[in-house]
């Protein structure tokens, strides 16, 4: 653990509840965060690096990982069945979204992408990253909420058009002051989700939804679906109307595109 990361650590302000355990280098935050809650450590512990040598995204994609970007896990306990805590992904989508609405020239350019996706401007943001354990009675014992926001640094050959904040117009800031803001953002939205439900999180969530009522592309594993955005439904399921004109669809879990616009 460096010195010079725990100094700027024990100076960030964060929200009551939350404290920090801060590393110069890891091989990923998400595997500290979990090994800590495995060994009883408190909701509200944010494990944060300057830096991942083996970070990853998901479904074990890489997540490329200089210093200059935020790389936070943070360790929550909401006691709920998998499926429910499975939201969190939501919430986090909104707190990563209003942190960078906050620091942002133009907020109007943040979009959330199904089903866990920051945009600006239609350019990848973010990566989130939910890991959880169940207890003896099948509710989660712990969820690891893994997030990266991109502060400085941006993949440029990651098959999909990516960005940073700083590049968007921020100001040049620290990822210390950016951690600041964004656990905010996630503290509200994790209380309010706790306190109220799914209901707020996801009327906030289609307020920022790219492509609800438009077309899209549906890749499953074994086939990929054209139809139209219809909704989120109340347990986070993307609705889909096909194109073909057969019944509505549940999507749990597949990679959402966008069509080119026709050619005028």
């Amino acid at each position: 653990m460096s010195m010079s990361n725990e100094a700027e650590a024990a100076r960030l302000r964060l929200p009551p509840g939350f404290r920090i355990k801060a590393f110069d280098s890891v091989g990923s935050t998400n595997d500290e965060a979990k090994a800590l809650a495995r060994s009883g450590a408190g909701e509200g512990t944010i494990v944060w690096a300057r830096r991942q040598e083996s970070g990853r995204g998901r479904r074990g994609r890489a997540w490329t990982s200089p210093e200059g970007n935020l790389y936070s896990s943070t360790i929550l306990r909401p006691g709920c069945p998998p499926a429910e805590a499975a939201l969190i992904s939501f919430v986090a989508a909104l707190a990563i979204a209003e942190t960078a609405e906050s620091v942002l020239p133009d907020p109007s350019g943040v979009r959330c992408k199904w089903p866990n996706d920051v945009l600006v401007h239609d350019r990848k943001l973010s990566g989130i990253l939910l890991e959880s354990e169940p207890d003896r009675s099948g509710a989660v014992s712990w969820v690891v909420l893994g997030v990266g926001i991109n502060l400085r640094h941006f993949p440029d050959d990651a098959g999909y058009a990516a960005t940073s904040l700083i590049a968007e117009g921020a100001p040049i800031m620290a990822a210390s002051a950016l951690l600041e803001v964004y656990a905010g953002h996630l503290a509200t939205w994790y209380g309010r989700w706790r306190e109220f439900g799914f209901g707020p999180v996801r009327d906030a969530w289609l307020a920022r939804a790219k492509g609800v009522g438009g077309p899209i592309l549906v890749r499953l594993a074994d086939r990929t679906i054209p139809g139209t955005f219809a909704d989120l439904d109340s347990d986070g399921v993307l609705l889909l109307d096909p194109t073909d004109g057969g019944p509505r669809q549940r999507i749990a879990a597949g990679d959402v595109f966008f069509p080119p616009p026709p050619a005028a």
